[in-house]
């Protein structure tokens, strides 16, 4: 039975592990704001994506047209546009599985994915249509290809790395923190040796990798190349960056300056749960402390870039907790050296850890199949106000949305429920127009709603009396004009139906 325990490739059980975890109610929740801006962008042709990259979320436009391809060929439902994201991460434990393998042993790498499946921030993020599985994928692909290429220096593996690199910054620009990691493992080879990196596995030869490096390996080449490796990466990504940075201010204008006790919160924040979060923590120091300088590369790279964007967080706003996800597969294999440290006899005891996080995980696992907002008891119900909507229009009628500029996309959230939607009748150019996520409204309300008898309203959040909820001359025009007929009230929303006076 062991026999045939060690034919099984080491990254076969966590990839199927994490398929079927990320598959499952993979379609259960409703696109939430962030995918709703991936929706409205990947159906958009390419000159236009261009257009909104000049004007807001570059950072995130590589992705948008990859996801604009995707759309072409399997379409737009819930479960197509998140299908990508379910892939990467299944990617992703495949090949932290086998970066285990060699920066450890077998079993580490087995625990290592096998814990990295069963996280809540697994499931959850490989089941959004967002960039941040995708991320997670190249980090550790890149990490893979870094141990690849110190192993058995070679213009191929360096190569491959670079393509890598590149991917990750067009990726998620935050995600190239990682390197810093990689640079401190490949100063350490040129100046020590890798043995003292900890890249040539448990004995210092190879543990299931490409090879070993020989005594005449050449240190200086294997520096030089690994900043050659960075060129492509930095001629691709730095107009993004730059353009990007350009944006910041307003992409990141609900993100404040880090505090302290941001940090003591982001464990729970990147493992979508506080007590799975915290177990993890406990579990991977653990394995730092049990591989010594092994653990130079992975515990690198999860406190390298978790220190870098909160000390750049204190400076400027940036610090969002699902930016830093691509670190966790690296706390799982420290995590799974730790497992692996237990004596065979006693694996069992190390499997009821994988098996005690997905249970502790358990009620975050159902609770992000009913929505990805956050918090969690704060649904927003796109679905139910279309379906109001759906069934009570007639021709002619109008929709307004208030507030339009919001975070909320309201009306992102109703078109993508409505295969006919009411005429949007205060928009004076749309969003694809404007290459913006959000649309213009006509100065003079008033005069816009001019002719109009019917006016179907979505107002952010409960309101009793959502006409006195809208304000400014919208409201104005609409409360002179109109009376309300029937609210109905649904999570995190209210639609009404004004009829003219």
């Amino acid at each position: 039975m062991v026999g045939v325990a060690r034919r099984v490739p080491v990254w076969l059980p966590p990839a199927l592990l994490t398929l079927a975890v990320t598959l499952t109610g993979i379609g259960s929740a409703q696109l939430w704001r962030d995918e709703l801006a991936t929706w409205s962008a990947a159906t958009r042709s390419p000159e236009e994506l261009a257009r909104l990259a000049g004007t807001i979320d570059a950072a995130t436009g590589p992705y948008y047209l990859f996801m604009h391809v995707w759309v072409l060929v399997v379409g737009d439902s819930t479960i197509a546009l998140r299908v990508p994201a379910a892939v990467a991460m299944t990617v992703a434990a495949g090949l932290l599985a086998v970066l285990g393998a060699w920066l450890v042993d077998r079993r580490a790498g087995l625990f290592a994915g096998l814990l990295f499946a069963v996280l809540p921030s697994t499931s959850r993020y490989g089941q959004e249509a967002r960039p941040y599985a995708l991320a997670t994928a190249l980090a550790v692909l890149a990490t893979l290809l870094l141990v690849a290429a110190l192993r058995r220096p070679g213009w191929a593996r360096w190569a491959g790395y670079a393509a890598a690199v590149a991917a990750l910054g067009l990726t998620h620009l935050i995600a190239l923190t990682l390197l810093v990691a990689h640079a401190v493992v490949v100063l350490i080879c040129w100046w020590r040796g890798p043995a003292v990196a900890g890249v040539t596995g448990p004995t210092g030869a190879q543990t299931g990798g490409p090879g070993t490096i020989s005594a005449t390996g050449g240190r200086d080449r294997r520096m030089w190349r690994w900043a050659v490796a960075l060129v492509p990466a930095v001629l691709v990504v730095t107009p993004l960056l730059l353009l990007a940075r350009a944006q910041r201010s307003e992409q990141l204008n609900w993100v404040h300056l880090v505090r302290p006790d941001d940090l003591s919160a982001l464990p729970g924040g990147v493992a979508q749960s506080s007590v799975v979060g915290g177990l993890l923590v406990g579990v991977a120091a653990l394995g730092a402390a049990r591989l010594g300088r092994r653990a130079v590369l992975p515990l690198g790279a999860v406190l390298l870039p978790v220190l870098l964007l909160f000390g750049a967080g204190a400076v400027v706003p940036l610090w969002v907790p699902r930016y830093l996800v691509f670190v966790v597969p690296f706390a799982c294999l420290l995590a799974g050296a730790a497992l692996a440290s237990v004596p065979a006899p006693a694996a069992p005891a190390a499997l009821a850890v994988v098996v005690l996080a997905g249970l502790l995980g358990l009620p975050d696992q159902a609770a992000l199949r009913r929505t990805h907002e956050w918090p969690r008891s704060a649904p927003v119900d796109y679905a139910g106000v279309a379906r109001v909507i759906a069934d009570g229009q007639r021709p002619g009628d109008a929709v307004v949305y208030s507030p339009r500029h919001s975070w909320l996309f309201l009306d992102l959230g109703i078109e993508y429920h409505l295969d006919d939607p009411p005429r949007d009748v205060l928009v004076t150019e749309d969003e694809v127009a404007r290459g913006d996520l959000w649309a213009a409204e006509c100065p003079q309300p008033a005069q816009c709603l001019g002719g109009t008898t019917r006016v179907w309203l979505v107002v952010a959040g409960r309101h009793a009396e959502p006409l006195a909820a809208v304000p400014g001359a919208k409201g104005d025009a609409l409360r002179a004009r109109f009376t309300v007929t029937q609210v109905w009230p649904r999570p995190g929303l209210t639609v009404a139906l004004l009829t003219s006076r």
